[in-house]
């Protein structure tokens, strides 16, 4: 048994396109990561980024971990684990395989073992967007799109999972009925992930349940409107939710004998991606964390959510009784792309130039600015305006620089106070303009891998 001082907490990431792994000690230093890449070391599966549940993700782990040992990892070492899972997909499991889970052989894959697991192939993903009329009628059941987001946290999301779970039981009817009579249980990606290491059934949390239009986010439990409109006897499918900081129990001797984990060894309930981004940039009330990428993400920490008709209010990953919000923006790093090219010839250095150079405020001019359809909020097309509020055609080139900027995080802080909050590589002086409309200082995060980061970080709070 390793010494305190000695003990690793291990923080999966069971994402779209790899898994991949985080080893942090007691001082929160990173000591180990690893990762496997479903569609350059799994070829066999032939996925195109990696979406797959069940075969390549058993195997990727069985990989990792040999990789992991491989590095000279000392799995006796691990006081605790947990993870996370690419939101919203589903994995229903036949009757029988938790007890398969509490009997694997030490000395066989998890694929192997577990291949005869599952009632339900190809089942739906995040990326999945076809379950328009499902979303429809469950808005309906529940009194419309803002009472659902009320109950739930969100209006009616194509890709959220109990819209995919209605989906498949109207338009497969045949597969859906037999996996009735064969089905025991309905993970998600987190609660599937979660169930390898703990070797039963693993609880969904209250975080990533959140991201079903399922949950009730006020008590905590799964909301019986909603249960109803979606399918029957789904609360007993689903099992009771529990806190994301919840010890589930050891490790699954699966793991003890085959990889050398001490049984001392808890995993911590998992979660989804977006609750362990916000554990792993470690914020705390009031905070606000910002990526800025292809699509601009903001989390909020809120403890009186005012959920809306845009964005997404979950029960909070860290804190069970706090909340927390998460907005997507559709026009994030392309479009200052854009705009760099365009007005300062294609250079982050005249760009960050042409922002120094101009105030704060801008004199009045402001820009909307949507290449793309936006998903906050759902709008097309560029908009400039000048200090008298008059729409215009075009700006100077180092006002537009300013306009966009400002533009783009104004929009990501109204739509942040909505939900409750009171107040790419990207160059250095935009971080400058976020804290001049947030009011805020701006910190940045040394490590790229904030949802594994997030997971370790929970094993060891959970522990």
């Amino acid at each position: 048994m390793a010494a305190a001082r000695d003990f690793l907490y291990l923080g999966f990431d069971f994402s779209t396109q790899q898994l991949k792994v985080v080893a942090v000690d007691g001082n929160l230093s990173v000591v180990h990561q690893n990762n496997v890449q479903f569609d350059s070391e799994l070829p066999e599966f032939r996925t195109q980024g990696g979406v797959h549940i069940h075969a390549d993700k058993l195997t990727a782990l069985d990989l990792l971990l040999d990789k992991m040992k491989r590095a000279g990892l000392d799995f006796s070492r691990v006081r605790a684990l947990s993870g996370s899972g690419q939101q919203h997909g589903s994995v229903f499991w036949r009757k029988g395989a938790s007890e398969t889970l509490k009997q694997l052989d030490p000395d066989q894959d998890l694929n192997q073992l577990l291949q005869d697991s599952f009632s339900v192939s190809d089942c739906p993903v995040w990326m999945d967007s076809s379950s328009t009329q499902q979303c429809h009628e469950l808005q309906a059941a529940a009194g419309g799109a803002l009472r659902l987001a009320e109950i739930t946290g969100s209006r009616a999301y194509e890709r959220f999972t109990g819209n995919q779970i209605a989906k498949l039981r109207q338009t497969r009817p045949n597969e859906f009925q037999d996996a009735e009579v064969t089905l025991k249980r309905i993970s998600l990606v987190s609660s599937f992930a979660a169930s390898l290491f703990l070797g039963d059934y693993a609880a969904i949390d209250f975080s990533d349940g959140s991201g079903m239009n399922l949950l009730d986010i006020r008590t905590r439990t799964w909301s019986k409107i909603c249960l109803e409109a979606t399918a029957p006897h789904l609360d007993r499918l689903l099992g009771t939710p529990l806190p994301s900081t919840s010890v589930l129990g050891p490790v699954s001797s699966y793991f003890v004998q085959r990889y050398g984990f001490s049984d001392g060894c808890r995993v911590v309930a998992f979660t989804g991606d977006n609750p362990a981004s916000l554990a792993g940039m470690r914020l705390q009330q009031g905070d606000i964390a910002v990526s800025l990428g292809t699509s601009d993400t903001v989390f909020l920490w809120l403890q009186q959510p005012r959920p809306a008709l845009e964005g997404h209010v979950f029960c909070n990953p860290v804190d069970w009784q706090a909340y927390m919000a998460l907005l997507c923006f559709k026009n994030g790093s392309l479009t200052r792309e854009r705009i760099r090219n365009e007005c300062t010839e294609g250079s982050w250095e005249h760009f960050s130039a042409s922002l120094r150079d101009t105030p704060l405020g801008n004199n009045g001019h402001i820009g909307l600015y949507f290449d793309t359809m936006e998903i906050t909020p759902p709008a097309v097309g560029v908009h400039r305006f000048d200090g008298d509020d008059n729409e215009v055609s075009s700006l100077s080139p180092q006002v537009e620089v300013r306009a966009l900027v400002e533009g783009q995080f104004l929009s990501r802080r109204l739509h942040g106070e909505r939900l409750g909050y009171s107040i790419s590589k990207t160059p250095p002086i935009v971080h400058a303009v976020l804290s001049d409309v947030f009011n805020a200082p701006v910190y940045t995060i040394d490590l790229s891998n904030s949802t594994c980061l997030g997971a370790a970080y929970r094993a060891l709070h959970g522990n």
